[in-house]
């Protein structure tokens, strides 16, 4: 779970529920790149490396919480355990998946699931991977309070029936589950080692517990988190180029810029595509652009002002999205009309695409008659609120804001701005008390796995994410029906259908969309450029140009 509270992909054969065994095990080839329709070239993985490095140094946005993702997952320690621990199933730079601590996946009927493990797989303390070490892995992650344990709702049991053989049962089909064994859901882990740390697992000073090509050397807190290349991993045709990596976070964004641009850092996936115009046009540095879900959305909240749909479709034709693409992300963002990015397509693809193109309501820059019918919109209201807007005070939320203010004042409707910390803006999603302080939050939105499926669940009656309250019995039977649907077709004509009724609706307010950006030093490629770096052994792929 994260803001996309959903981690993972998962490849056609899975999908369908027949046996895996014959999909590739190989690493994928560089696919064509293709252009976004911001008109920047979009890239899975950058071009192969020529030399092995000694050591790298990288740049997370923030220091880690937990090197226990069951307990704390953020960006910052998804994108260094991607490198240290494996899953079930394995997210490419393309965004698609293979199976791969899991040999086989087959549904035996729409409510079983069969996983045969592989049998040659060892942990960084040289100890064999068992099917109790998946089961018991499994269970942990279903365990309430952990951070992927929604995910494991909807299971009934889960119990070993052979030697590397484990069958889950679920209550009802559930299309997603066997994605989420592509992300944090399907981690494995070496049970003795979990249990022998306890409490401490995760934190400064413990050793990780997985089976991937690089194993933690250590966590000084407050300072770096060091890697090192594990020689004794389990697949010998991963031959990971780089001996050692040291990671560090910036304190601001200025801190990251200039730490890329001295040569301080060697690289970074950057979350703040304001950071992005001074890195290009440095000589010394390489940006490319990957295929992402990310979209800057406006969410509605339960203080009220933006209950009454007509109020969230007003403020929708009001606001300016070219302008805010051009102005706060320097060209790199395109105007969007749901909060859902093109990377979420990954089935069905112009099926998507086609619909996207027939969504209103959303417009890139508003028109007279835009605005006219905003304005009508909002005189059906009684007595129309006096909207407040989250900001956390950086450039960019302030620029949003200000935006959103903006608009909500052309058309009618009164509107301020309400400053708060970066601590209290990210506390926005836990506390409902702070939420009824604000109307509007201003925040990029992700997930990550190309399914629809596992955003438009945000919108069911009841969800902890619809914090406006909105509920449709119609829309609620059409996603939870997609949820249950394990045909790509099926399921990409429910989703469509969901994703209109959403937009129609304004549930939320999508803003831009934007790519994911990978920027390194020009002495240094291979690594995707793609969103896949949160799951995907991306450090195994970099090393030195020449």
């Amino acid at each position: 779970m994260s803001r996309s509270r959903t981690l993972t992909a998962l490849s056609l054969c899975a999908l369908l529920g027949l046996t895996t065994a014959a999909c590739s095990q190989s690493r994928p080839t560089q696919a064509k790149p293709h252009v976004d329709p911001a008109g920047l070239t979009l890239v899975d993985r950058t071009a192969k490396p020529n030399s092995a490095v000694d050591k790298v140094h990288w740049q997370l946005d923030a220091e880690p919480r937990s090197l226990d993702l069951d307990v704390k997952a953020d960006t910052g320690g998804n994108t260094v355990l991607a490198n240290v621990c494996e899953r079930l199933f394995q997210m490419q730079p393309d965004l698609s998946v293979r199976p791969f601590l899991a040999e086989t996946a087959k549904y035996t009927d729409p409510t079983t699931l069969v996983l045969t493990v592989r049998g040659d797989v060892t942990f960084h303390d040289n100890s064999p991977m068992t099917a109790d070490d998946v089961l018991w892995s499994l269970k942990r992650h279903a365990t309430a309070g952990m951070t992927e344990s929604d995910e494991y709702e909807d299971v009934r049991s889960m119990k070993r029936t052979g030697e590397r053989q484990i069958t889950i049962r679920f209550k009802k089909p559930n299309a997603l589950f066997t994605k989420a064994l592509a992300g944090n859901g399907g981690i494995v882990l070496n049970r003795e080692k979990v249990r022998a740390a306890g409490d401490k697992y995760g934190s400064p000073g413990t050793e990780d517990a997985c089976s991937g090509p690089y194993r933690v050397e250590s966590w000084q807190s407050g300072s770096k988190v060091t890697l090192d290349r594990y020689g004794a991993y389990w697949d010998k045709d991963l031959k990971p180029l780089v001996r050692s990596a040291d990671f560090t976070w910036a304190e601001n964004e200025n801190t990251l810029v200039n730490n890329l641009v001295t040569g301080t850092t060697d690289g970074s996936y950057i979350t703040t595509t304001t950071a992005v115009a001074p890195l290009a046009s440095s000589k010394a540095l390489r940006v490319a652009y990957g295929k992402s879900t990310r979209v800057f959305t406006l969410i509605p909240t339960e203080r009220g002002g933006m209950k009454d749909p007509n109020v969230r479709r007003a403020l929708s034709l009001a606001l300016d999205r070219r302008g805010i693409a051009k102005s706060g992300f320097g060209g790199l963002a395109q105007p969007w009309r749901t909060p859902l990015g093109p990377g979420a397509w990954g089935y069905e693809k112009k099926a998507f695409e086609a619909a996207y193109d027939k969504l209103s309501g959303a417009p890139e820059r508003p028109t007279k008659a835009d605005l006219e019918k905003a304005r009508k919109l909002v005189g059906r209201v009684d007595s129309p609120p006096a909207l407040v807007v989250a900001s956390d005070g950086t450039p960019l939320r302030t620029l949003l804001a200000n935006a959103t203010v903006d608009a909500a004042r052309k058309i009618g409707l009164k509107a301020e701005v309400r400053t708060m910390s970066g601590a209290d803006f990210a506390s926005l999603y836990t506390d409902k008390a702070l939420r009824r302080k604000v109307d509007l939050v201003p925040d990029d939105w992700y997930i990550t796995k190309p399914d629809p499926a596992g955003f438009y669940d945000n919108a069911l009656t009841g969800s902890p994410n619809n914090w406006v309250g909105y509920s449709s019995p119609e829309y609620d039977r059409v996603v939870t029906k997609a949820l249950r649907t394990n045909d790509d077709a099926e399921r990409a004509r429910l989703l469509i259908d969901a994703e209109r009724r959403f937009s129609e609706d304004a549930v939320w307010i999508p803003l831009v969309q934007a790519p994911n950006v990978l920027v390194t030093s020009s002495e240094y490629t291979g690594a995707p450029a793609s969103m896949a770096y949160i799951a995907y052994p991306w450090l195994a792929d970099l090393g030195a140009k020449r």
